[in-house]
Formats: structure tokens, C-alpha cells, sequence
């Protein structure tokens, strides 16, 4: 049973000198949770919290993320709401904190729960009992949550999974995007956001639409030298499936192949599991019951499973590590997505491997994925309907009106919210004054093609990496906005070329001819803000060579020249 806490009061723990704040932090870690060490990114990110400022945290699976709100909240006088996107996710972070018997106590309050549980979990954070409340996006856009929020003295808003904010990043929820107005009504308590993932586009997006104020943000660890990177490429898509199975049955378990599709999901699965009979493998997509997919979630950890056959859906909440391998069998998305799902491998610190199978033909599939633009005449009925009702309007009240889904009327009202035609209060959604409809659909449409040109330009970047001719690390690093040797060592690239008597000082190094001297001044290192002439602002992702990747809120990801970029003057610091 979770004992007590005796910090001290949130104003205390602001006030105090750095020194003492951070002996307050450090007695904590270890006292309550056990952490006699904390990483110098973890404590960084803790002492800010404490001391009231907004911060982001970017840091990978198995940095230890969760434990910054977990010793914060333990200072902080004032529960911490802890804003988490899966129902499985919170349970194993509520578990987390339940098997620390000297942690404080922690609540889950969510569809999962009966009403009876729900109800107790309310009252015992209106004694004062509970520290940490786990809660999912879309139940604080309900007033109710929000009026027993505000009453329990929130002191720490948590967004985990933060990327989720951004149109910009792979997993966009439209549910997180009312989050900055959710904290103001609270009071505005600080604020934390964490992610996995955080490409510079994404970041900026995160800060703005989270409002958060002065943030520090802390980029850490991206890097993760005990997997070895490797692109396997395929003609035919019988060979590829053939390569997968053998790869897999060959390779030490517990491990996870990645799937674009369910019927992928399941042929993979009978192929694996027919090839090796002596293992438990399984399948697993969105498609299937919730409490199935919690099951096999909990089956996987438990360690009676060897082989996860998945689509996309099996992502957050994985948090096993002795996982030994990745392997995607399909290309995924984007970087960002095949970053966080290699992630998954290797986070005790062991080798593990993370393969991707590329066909180039899967590529059009992944396009496929990505285009769609939103009807004409849907988006002109959703603003028709808010139109018509002459005040503040709910999402839940526009899907009642018009038959098209409420997933499709959410996503049709963000359009016209970020395409201008839309104001959003704590009512509602109204329309803006002036405006017809034909405008209104006109400005989301647009919108809508500015996210599918993104979106394919994400597609690009993966055929880049896949295709890529130096080390894999350093491309994948260099996208997250980080340096890197130019050899790795445990990429198949540099291993090839360790093979074939290629010094890796020399590698390093390069020859002037290959490799050209040419490098990007200050004004264009990475994370600069930058203006093309017809693309508009953009954010360098960074520098490889002679290469510069430039992200374009228009355009998305572009490869330019450096030499270009400097002799022909196609960027001017913004």
C-alpha cells in the first residue's frame, strides 16, 4: 500500500535554491522509487518541473521518461494529471507506480473502469488521497472532468505521447489538439510534455499548440548503438515474404514483425508460426476486440509470446526489454514511426537487431495510405450545420446531425478550425463571420493537401533512408537533429564496408572527393528557421555531406544541395 508523502508544497519547491531543490528531487528518486541514479537528461527535466517551467521532453523508448512526472509529481503539492492516449498504456503505468509499495498512490479513470470504480477514483482525488491521475485526451473535453480537475488543485499537466499534437508528426490525434486550452482552465499549472519522437517541425508544433511558455526542451539518447541496422531489398514480394519467415524463424525470440496491413497480420502469422511450430506466435491489428489486443499486450510481457506479428497498432505501451529483434516486413510511413518502433528492440541494452525488407513497390502502398483529400460537400454540410445552429456547436452534436461518422465529422471540423474557417471556445465550434460555406471547404481543402503533400514527402525521406548509400545511423540520427560519426559500425552499410577493407578511421575521415569540404554555415545548422523562395519557411532537419534536408510546412521534406543552397542563395535565414 503506497504511504504518504511528506514534501514540500509546491511554492516551497519553486522557491528553494537549485541546490536544495534538487537534494529534495534526489531523496525522492531514491526513497520513494528506489532511483539512486537519475540520468543527467531526467534530473535536468525534474529540476525544471519543480522550479515551474513548462519543459519538453524528447527522449527515446527506454530513456525513462515516465520517471520525470513520477518523481516531480512526488515534490509537487497537487496532484499530477498524466494525459495518455491508450487505455493499455495507462494501466501499465498505474501498474508501474502500484508495485513501488512507497511510491504515491496513482488512479486510472477510463471506459476500462465501471462507473463504481470511476466514481471512487473522483473521490479519493477530491480527499487529497491520490497523486497521479491518469486520464485519456478526449475525456477533458468534458466539463465535468475539467470542473473536478480544477477543484483538486492540479500542480503538473503531463502530455505523454506529445507528438500526437502534431498535424506534422506520424500518429496526429486530433483529441490532444484542445489540450492548451484544457490547461488555462485549470489554472494553468506547468506543464510536460513527452515524446519518443521529435523531428524539429514537430517540436515547434508541440510548444505551440500545448502553449507552452518558455519551455525548457531536452533532447536525449537518441542514438542507440546496441541495435544493428539493416536493409534487406526485394524484387519480388513472394521472396520478400519467404526472407521474412526465415529471418525470423532463425533469430532469437522474443521479437516483433511490423505489417502495413491485417491481411499481412495474418498471413505472416500462419507462415511464421507454420515454420515453427515450437513457438507462440501471434497476430495483431486494430481490427480485433479491445480486450483481445489487452490480452495479447499482457501475454507478450508476461513472456508467452515469442513472435508479435502487427500492424501500427501495436505501439504505445510496448515496454518489454528484452525484446531481440524488429523486423518490418513492410516499409513503414515515415522515419519517425520506423524510428519508434525499432525502439522496441534491444532497450536492455543487449544486441538486437532491427531489419526493415524493402520492395520499392510498397512504397505506392504507403502512398495510397496518405491520399484521400476530405469531399467538397461533406465539409461544406459540417459547416452548413454549425452555421445553422447559431451558436457554439460540439463535435458529438455536428455527428448527430449528418450522416458521415463522428472520426469523419472530427476530422472534417479540424480541418476547417486550422484552415481559418473556424473559431473553438469552451462551448463549441462557430463559424467565422464572413465566411460561405464554399470558402470554408475551399481553406480546409487546402489544408488537407498541405498534410498530403507532407505526408508523401514522409514517404520520400523512408526511400531515402532505405536506399541510402552511407551509414544508416548517421542519416537516421541526422533527421532527429543529431550529429554522428560518419561510420557506425553496426549498420550493414558500414559492416559491408568494414568487409571490404575499409578502415573506419578512414571512413571517417572520407576522401575529400567523395566526401566535398562544403559545409553549411551557422545561419543553416540544424534546427534553423529558413525561407525558400516559392516553398516558404522551413526548419533544416540537417546536413549529410553535400546533402540538407529542409522540412516545408507547405512541402514537407526536401533534399537540397549544399553547394546549390550556398552558391545560388535558394535559402536566406528566416
Amino acid at each position: 500500500m503506497s504511504t504518504t508523502r511528506t514534501a514540500p508544497t509546491a511554492d516551497t519547491a519553486r522557491t528553494a535554491t537549485p541546490a536544495a531543490r534538487t537534494a529534495r528531487i534526489t531523496t525522492a528518486a531514491a526513497d520513494l522509487f528506489g532511483w539512486d541514479d537519475l540520468h543527467a537528461g531526467q534530473l535536468e527535466a525534474i529540476e525544471a518541473v519543480v522550479a515551474g517551467r513548462d519543459t519538453l521532453g524528447i527522449m527515446p523508448t527506454g530513456f525513462g521518461k515516465s520517471a520525470i512526472y513520477q518523481v516531480a509529481g512526488a515534490v509537487l503539492d497537487g496532484p499530477t494529471v498524466v494525459v495518455s492516449p491508450l487505455i493499455a498504456l495507462q494501466a501499465d503505468q498505474v501498474a508501474g507506480l502500484v508495485g513501488r509499495p512507497d511510491a504515491p498512490s496513482a488512479v486510472a479513470i477510463n471506459s476500462g473502469h465501471t462507473d463504481a470504480e470511476n466514481d471512487a477514483g473522483w473521490q479519493r482525488l477530491a480527499a487529497g488521497e491520490i497523486t497521479y491521475v491518469f486520464l485519456a485526451p478526449e475525456q477533458l473535453a468534458r466539463d465535468e472532468t475539467v470542473d473536478r480537475l480544477r477543484d483538486a488543485g492540479v500542480a503538473l499537466v503531463v502530455v505523454d505521447e506529445a507528438h500526437c499534437v502534431s498535424s506534422w508528426g506520424h500518429d496526429f490525434r486530433p483529441d490532444y489538439l484542445h489540450l492548451g486550452e484544457i490547461v488555462e482552465r485549470l489554472g494553468r499549472p506547468t506543464v510536460l510534455a513527452l515524446t519518443a519522437t521529435g523531428s524539429g517541425p514537430v517540436r515547434d508544433e508541440v510548444v505551440e499548440r500545448l502553449r507552452l511558455r518558455d519551455p525548457l526542451i531536452v533532447s536525449r539518447g537518441f542514438d542507440r548503438p546496441n541495435l544493428a541496422l539493416e536493409v534487406v531489398r526485394h524484387e519480388d514480394d513472394d521472396e520478400k515474404m519467404r526472407a521474412v519467415v526465415e529471418q525470423v524463424a532463425g533469430s532469437t525470440t522474443p521479437g516483433i514483425v511490423y505489417v502495413a496491413t491485417r491481411r499481412a497480420t495474418e498471413a505472416y502469422t500462419a507462415a511464421i508460426a507454420e515454420r515453427r511450430p515450437d513457438r507462440t506466435v501471434v497476430g495483431y491489428h486494430g481490427g480485433q476486440r479491445s480486450a483481445e489486443r489487452g490480452q495479447l499486450h499482457e501475454r507478450f510481457h508476461a513472456g508467452e509470446v515469442d513472435v508479435v506479428v502487427a500492424t501500427s497498432a501495436f505501439g504505445m505501451g510496448i515496454d518489454k526489454p528484452d525484446v531481440r529483434f524488429v523486423v518490418h516486413a513492410d516499409v513503414p510511413d515515415s522515419l519517425d514511426a520506423y524510428y519508434q518502433e525499432i525502439g522496441r528492440a534491444g532497450r536492455d541494452g543487449d544486441p538486437a537487431v532491427a531489419t526493415l525488407h524493402y520492395r520499392p513497390e510498397d512504397l505506392s502502398l504507403r502512398s495510397f495510405f496518405a491520399s484521400g483529400l476530405p469531399g467538397r460537400a461533406d465539409l461544406r454540410g459540417v459547416f452548413t450545420a454549425l452555421s445553422a445552429a447559431g451558436r457554439p456547436v460540439t463535435r458529438a452534436e455536428v455527428a448527430g446531425q449528418l450522416a458521415l461518422g463522428s472520426r469523419t465529422v472530427s476530422r472534417l471540423i479540424d480541418l476547417l478550425l486550422e484552415g481559418g474557417a473556424l473559431t473553438e471556445s469552451t462551448d463549441g465550434f462557430e463559424p467565422v463571420a464572413g465566411l460561405d460555406a464554399a470558402e470554408a471547404a475551399g481553406a480546409a481543402r487546402e489544408v488537407a493537401q498541405t498534410r498530403e503533400r507532407v505526408a508523401t514527402s514522409r514517404i520520400e525521406m523512408m526511400r531515402t533512408f532505405a536506399e541510402a548509400a552511407g551509414c544508416r545511423r548517421r542519416f537516421l540520427l541526422g533527421y532527429f537533429g543529431e550529429d554522428s560519426p560518419e561510420h557506425c559500425g553496426n549498420c550493414d552499410l558500414c559492416v559491408s564496408d568494414d568487409r571490404a577493407g575499409i578502415d573506419a578511421e578512414e571512413a571517417r575521415s572520407g576522401d575529400e572527393e567523395a566526401h566535398p569540404t562544403d559545409t553549411a554555415p551557422p545561419a543553416f545548422a540544424t534546427d534553423a528557421h529558413v525561407v525558400h523562395a516559392t516553398w516558404g519557411e522551413g526548419t533544416v532537419m540537417g546536413t549529410d555531406d553535400d546533402r540538407m534536408t529542409v522540412f516545408f510546412e507547405s512541402q514537407g521534406y526536401k533534399v537540397l544541395s549544399v553547394a546549390d543552397v550556398l552558391e545560388r542563395g535558394l535559402l536566406t535565414p528566416a
